[in-house]
């Protein structure tokens, strides 16, 4: 270091007066790092009495600006460093594990290999039933967000309705809905009996019990009666579930229990003001049970009807004789050797079970998948699978029929009972361990004070 000042002094003396510039001030002259990681650095600087005032500080700046940058970064270097010989720590320690797995390995590989080999075979068993449930959950996730933004909008819709609503006193409000109930019910008995145009859905109810069975309410109970009834498999029982409302179904709280005197065949029972309607095991014979006293109180044979798969709808089940009701009573559904295994329609009195009225159709009962009545009209649909229609209408007004084409989702592939349910305007059905409603829409005849 000295030996540098003495030589810049040399030079001095040599060049004069000559004003020193600033690139002669203090600068780094070399930098290296020692064992220890630590920076040394070499400055070169002048004597005080060859540069001016302002030229060294602004040059003692610069350097201390230099130096400082050097610390920033040195410090940060070194924070690094001290964080990749953790982690080297850390590998190599990791690495002694691994040096003494591998020799145990070595030591027992086959029967280490086997155990492995068996453990992995085992979990990929496990997790291979999981594949379809993580593809449902990504439909599920899908749903999940569009229900979300149908939500959201209901919500603001909902926000809305309650901003006006709040501008009225609910006395008000309740009397205003009376009335509008009483418009509407005055409206509904104007209807005259419709023509089936579409069929909608299905809602997935509730999924229970086996592939095949029947479920039902009451057509002609009043609207304060919601009561369901339940009929699990199409023969050899005779268990009667009753739930006290729709809900209470769905959360499977079962309110009584009724086993029946006989065993039923088939799934096409009805329940109509508080009876059930059931066809008796091995016979053509009809039952009517009452669920209020637990008894029979009628019965009586279908003259000529086959049973026990002598004439059921294509799927089988002993599903022969089909009882069922609409919006002008009750009926039964059947066929007959005497017309060559063909539907035949009957109307019966609910209290007796006697004949009142027949009609002989052409359509084959084994080729019919289900049929059910709506305002004096038999529908026939031309299979209980999937892509099935509603292909036939047979008029019990006029005796005459039409080929037509209803098409309705078939969600589960099998439908072993349908039925209308007047009351609801819907089909209730049991599909392959589901139970389901359609909705139905009818073409109406509006009567008016004017018509005769």
């Amino acid at each position: 270091m000295k030996a540098i000042l003495e030589e810049r002094r040399q030079r001095k003396e040599e060049k004069g007066s000559r004003t020193i510039g600033p690139k002669e001030g203090w600068q780094v002259y070399s930098s290296a790092q020692d064992a220890d990681g630590r920076c040394i650095c070499t400055v070169v600087a002048p004597e005080q009495s060859l540069c001016s005032r302002d030229a060294k500080s602004r040059q003692l700046r610069q350097l201390l600006e230099k130096v400082q940058n050097m610390s920033q970064s040195i410090e940060v270097l070194n924070l690094r460093t001290q964080r990749d010989f953790q982690y080297v720590m850390k590998m190599e320690n990791q690495m002694k594990g691994l040096r003494t797995k591998f020799r145990q390995i070595e030591d027992d590989r086959k029967s280490i290999i086997a155990r492995n080999f068996q453990d992995i075979k085992d979990k990929m068993d496990e997790l291979t039933p999981l594949i379809p449930v993580l593809e449902q959950y990504k439909m599920d996730a899908a749903l999940i967000s569009q229900f979300k933004e149908e939500i959201k909008n209901l919500s603001a819709v909902l926000t809305n309705i309650q901003e006006e609503l709040g501008a009225f006193d609910y006395d008000e409000l309740y009397q205003r809905v009376l009335r509008l109930d009483s418009r509407l019910r005055s409206c509904m008995g104007k209807l005259t009996c419709g023509k089936l145009m579409k069929i909608t859905g299905p809602d997935t109810i509730k999924t229970s019990g086996t592939r095949f069975g029947a479920w039902m309410t009451d057509p002609i109970a009043s609207t304060r009666n919601n009561r369901v009834w339940y009929m699990d498999s199409y023969t050899n029982s005779k268990i009667v579930r009753e739930y006290k409302t729709m809900d209470d179904f769905v959360a499977g709280v079962v309110s009584r229990t009724y086993s029946l005197p006989f065993k039923w065949e088939g799934t096409n029972h009805i329940v109509y003001n508080g009876s059930l309607y059931y066809n008796k095991y091995q016979s053509n014979i009809i039952v009517k049970y009452s669920f209020e006293t637990g008894s029979v109180l009628a019965q009586r044979a279908l003259e000529f009807a086959g049973f026990h798969n002598m004439y059921p709808y294509t799927w089988g089940g002993f599903s022969d004789i089909d009882v069922m009701a609409d919006e002008l009573g009750m009926w039964v559904v059947y066929a007959t050797n005497q017309n060559a295994g063909n539907v035949v329609v009957s109307q019966i009195d609910p209290d007796t079970l006697h004949v009142l009225k027949t009609w002989n159709t052409e359509y084959s009962k084994r080729n019919a998948g289900e049929s059910f009545m709506i305002c004096g009209t038999l529908y026939i649909t031309n299979s209980h699978l999937s892509g099935a229609k509603v292909y036939y209408a047979y008029s019990t007004k006029t005796s005459s029929y039409e080929y037509i084409d209803i098409p309705f989702h078939n969600q589960y592939f099998h439908i072993s009972m349908l039925e209308y349910n007047a009351r609801e305007r819907a089909l209730y059905a049991w599909n392959n361990g589901h139970q389901v409603i359609f909705n139905v829409t009818l073409f109406h005849v509006i009567k008016t004070d004017d018509d005769s």
